[in-house]
């Protein structure tokens, strides 16, 4: 019994439109008077004119009760009830009883789908559905290939009849021997009763093998309880080398800690001395940059310094060849050989002082103001060279590491005037 049938026994035989209402509660103990009730309406309901005893006074009459409704049924609507639960009269007659109730609910709902149909047929009388038309064309199709396959068939097995006719007329007419009849029942009693014996034996192996596990468990649990004795005594006792262990623990603990503070610092003095090379090597490449940038301003006034002193001793060259053209005695007396100021002036490369080859008087206040003019020009470079020095000094004062200037040059050695004659 399952709430799920009482609930759908209830629901058909409300739908059936029995009189009475029914509780699912009135199912929970026997009740056989609402049972028998219930079977009256159902057969009454499948076939009216059908005539059921419905005295269930006492037992017999009961039991005359249930028979002639499982026959009736059984008879007419090809329904197999079972006797037993429908006396019992309680959630197990329901099951019994809902095999009726559902046919004969499917057969009202067919009624009306029927009912339905008609109604449907009337209205479209003059309608004409094409699909339905080909289905039915395809599952008539289909049956007459399956009547001609079982026709062949059947007309094959009708064909061997004659032969086997002939050996089933011999196997029935042949007369059983009775020593092949006894002796395969022998055969079929010994070996009964050797099954029979296989199934005491084991019997008895089951008893013998659970008295020995029986005995195992015994033990098995003997040995647990000492074990767990032994545990309790182990957990109770404090070993020797404990306290040593708990010391030995926390000056590891505190190794650790120093350990991790200092490659705390260790890590962050490594960062700092990154941090630290690293504004050394941008201060030395902008220091770098910087005397990079003077060398090439020194080169560029060291090349106007060149190209004015050239000038300048292209314009002497002219005021003597001036004053030669004036004097008319020179080109009567000898020539003396004179020392000229070979020096080279700092800052003018490769500039020197000429002189004429000629001697003579007149020549001497000319060599004199050549010499005045020679010392004023190197008093002017003097003064260059002290600026040039100052601004070397300069740079050398800025803290950077020593390096050597790429650009430095070493001062060229002074030639003695003699030797460019």
């Amino acid at each position: 019994m399952s709430f799920r049938d009482l609930r759908n026994f209830t629901e058909m035989m409300r739908s059936l439109g029995y009189p009475r209402l029914i509780s699912m509660e009135n199912f929970r103990t026997p009740n056989f008077s609402l049972v028998a009730e219930i079977l009256i309406w159902l057969v009454k309901r499948y076939e009216p004119q059908m005539e059921i005893p419905t005295d269930v006074d006492t037992e017999q009459d009961r039991v005359f009760f249930i028979k002639a409704v499982a026959q009736f049924m059984a008879t007419k609507a090809h329904i197999k009830l079972n006797t037993k639960r429908l006396y019992q009269a309680d959630g197990y007659a329901v099951k019994e009883m809902l095999k009726i109730t559902a046919l004969l609910y499917n057969a009202m709902k067919t009624k009306g789908m029927d009912s339905g149909d008609k109604a449907e047929e009337e209205t479209n009388k003059f309608k004409f559905d094409l699909g339905s038309k080909i289905a039915d064309l395809k599952s008539a199709r289909q049956l007459a290939s399956e009547i001609t396959s079982k026709g062949a068939t059947l007309y094959d097995l009708l064909g061997k009849e004659v032969d086997l006719r002939e050996k089933r007329t011999a196997a029935i007419a042949r007369p059983l021997e009775i020593n092949e009849t006894e002796k395969a029942l022998r055969a079929a009693v010994k070996e009964a009763l050797e099954h029979v014996q296989k199934t005491k034996d084991t019997l008895d192996n089951v008893a013998s093998d659970e008295a020995n596990l029986e005995a195992k468990i015994e033990k098995k649990k003997l040995e647990l309880e000492r074990n767990q004795k032994r545990l309790q005594t182990l957990q109770s006792v404090r070993p020797a080398f404990m306290d040593e262990y708990e010391k030995i623990e926390e000056d590891l603990q505190k190794q650790y800690e120093t350990f991790v503070d200092k490659f705390r610092n260790l890590c962050y003095l490594e960062q700092q001395l990154e941090d630290y090379h690293r504004v050394e090597q941008e201060r030395f490449e902008e220091t770098e940059n910087t005397l990079r940038l003077m060398q090439n301003k020194l080169r560029e006034e060291e090349k106007r310094l060149m190209k004015s002193g050239g000038k300048e001793d292209e314009s002497d060259m002219e005021i003597q060849e001036d004053e030669g053209s004036d004097s008319d005695m020179e080109d009567r007396r000898p020539t003396k050989p004179r020392p000229t100021r070979g020096r080279p002036i700092p800052g003018r490369a490769g500039a020197r002082i000429v002189g004429t080859m000629h001697g003579g008087d007149s020549d001497e206040d000319d060599s004199e103001d050549s010499e005045i003019d020679v010392d004023d020009d190197d008093e002017d470079d003097g003064e260059d060279d002290e600026e040039l020095k100052d601004a070397v000094d300069d740079l050398d004062s800025v803290d950077t590491p020593p390096s050597k200037p790429r650009g430095s040059r070493k001062p060229e050695p002074q030639e003695e005037s003699d030797n460019d004659f």
